[in-house]
């Protein structure tokens, strides 16, 4: 008896970390728990920081200065060496009046914070997209196994069927061979469909911090609002697309900075004010304790700073017109997504209407096969091929499904109007939990498979009809 599996099941069902979970409530827990997403929050935190930094260059500035010292002069003068002690104290407070280039960077800084927030907004449709990638891509391995599991039931029906008939004489041995040929490979597809299962688990649970455990699977498909023309939406994505936007902001920081530079240029104008004390001066023979107060205006006008200036000038325009172009670059991608999701969004809801009508149609040809069989003019060979097709459009159906589903969102995701609310509506379309199968079955248990059947010949080489099939060795 194979006790690994059952534990393993066990376990997996008794786990309090098993829980029923929408799309939702996965993109809930990868909030708190993907990394990826951390460190753009983290990264928006740092970004906000960047207003202030610019307002700063714009407000007072205040020093304190200070000394204590122990002074030896030496002097030629009568009397004059002297040894003492002195101590001073300054504060200065200046108050920019004009700095042009502190006023460009605090506008700098502004639109700095702005694309913080979209590069923020851009990991956050980033984690629904791979949220509901994982997810999907779970639900389509759990469906490969399930069809799998049912074309096994249908294949082991099929293959008793063809050794009783084998038995009886009424059937060639042709029958049984390709149904258990059909059987092995439904097998071995099974073991290679649970490690892919098994894997699609652990990319999701990377992003949840969790085991999956029972995931929401029926699918009730509407079609998504994605009303308008191809054009129209090609048109959204260049002007509300994120990386698009950020790419705008991004050029205009780079217009700014060709102005800050210039400003290199302007004359500075500061009031200025401080308070000197200095005690223990020393003046040949006499001491002195001196207090000084100052206030006023500075002005300081650049004349000639060795070409440093035109120099980065010249920069700043190569920067301004590298923005440019990776701001087209991004305007032109944006669109070209929006066109490809649109497209894939449309035919992917043709095909499974055109999908439903391949798999009513198939279950049809399966009836009138069963029907067939029964009065002599169809073969087991044509019902496990009837059966096949059957399960094979359930499949591509749902996948078909899957990545409609998939397409919508990232359709939304090239417009920038993708949120957590489409995923709400999702789960609307997702009813029904339905426990994966990663832990309730296993590769070992492909040990109780039926035994193949083996024929037992005669002398000449002939097959004879064993009463019962004959297990390998």
């Amino acid at each position: 008896m194979q006790l690994k599996p059952l534990f393993l099941a066990l376990t997996w069902a008794l786990s309090p970390a098993a829980y029923a979970a929408s799309l939702s409530d996965m993109f809930g827990d990868a909030l708190a728990y993907d990394a990826q997403y951390a460190s753009a929050r983290a990264a928006y935190q740092a970004g906000q920081e960047k207003s202030v930094q610019g307002r700063a260059g714009l407000l007072p500035n205040v020093n304190l200065d200070g000394n204590i010292r122990y002074n030896s002069v030496e002097s030629t003068l009568p009397g004059g060496d002297a040894n003492y002690d002195s101590n001073g104290l300054a504060i200065r407070a200046a108050q920019p009046l004009f700095r042009k280039q502190n006023q460009v960077v605090y506008e700098q800084s502004k639109v700095q914070v702005q694309i913080a927030g979209l590069q923020l907004q851009l990991a956050e449709q980033d984690l629904i997209l791979r949220v509901a990638q994982a997810y999907f891509d779970v639900l389509q391995a759990e469906d490969n196994i399930a069809f799998i599991d049912s074309q096994k039931n249908a294949i082991t029906e099929q293959l008793a069927a063809a050794k009783r008939n084998f038995e009886v004489g009424t059937a060639t041995v042709t029958d049984t061979h390709e149904a258990q040929a059909r059987y092995d490979l439904a097998v071995a597809q099974e073991i290679a469909e649970q490690n892919t299962l098994n894997i699609r688990l652990r990319t999701l649970e990377k992003l949840i911090g969790k085991p999956a455990g029972t995931i929401n699977a029926a699918v009730d498909l509407k079609p998504l609002d994605i009303e308008g023309t191809i054009d129209e939406w090609a048109a959204r994505a260049a002007e509300g697309n994120l990386q698009a936007e950020i790419q705008r902001l991004a050029k205009t920081i780079a217009d700014q900075e060709v102005e800050r530079n210039r400003a290199g240029r302007y004359p500075t104008v500061d009031a200025v004010a401080g308070y000197t004390i200095n005690n223990g001066q020393n003046f040949g023979s006499t001491q002195v304790d001196t207090r000084v107060a100052t206030v006023g205006v500075e002005l300081n006008l650049p004349v000639y700073q060795g070409g440093l200036i035109n120099s980065r000038v010249r920069e700043a325009v190569a920067n301004q017109e590298r923005a440019r172009q990776d701001l087209e670059v991004a305007t032109r991608d944006a669109s070209l997504q929006a066109r490809q999701a649109y497209l894939n969004a449309s035919s992917g809801i043709a095909r499974v209407r055109a999908l439903e009508q391949a798999l009513r149609s198939t279950q049809a040809q399966l009836d009138s096969t069963k029907l067939g069989l029964q009065v002599g003019v169809r073969t087991n060979l044509d019902l496990l091929n009837a059966e096949q097709q059957v399960l094979s459009a359930q499949r591509d159906l749902a996948g078909a499904r899957y990545a409609y589903l998939l397409s919508g969102l990232a359709l939304k995701a090239a417009a920038g109007t993708l949120t957590a609310a489409d995923l709400q509506l999702i789960d609307t379309l997702l009813t029904g939990p339905r426990r994966n199968s990663a832990l309730s079955a296993s590769p070992a248990q492909t040990n109780a498979l039926p035994a193949p059947l083996t024929l037992k010949r005669d002398a000449l080489g002939s097959p004879v009809n064993p009463a019962t099939p004959v297990a390998p060795c």
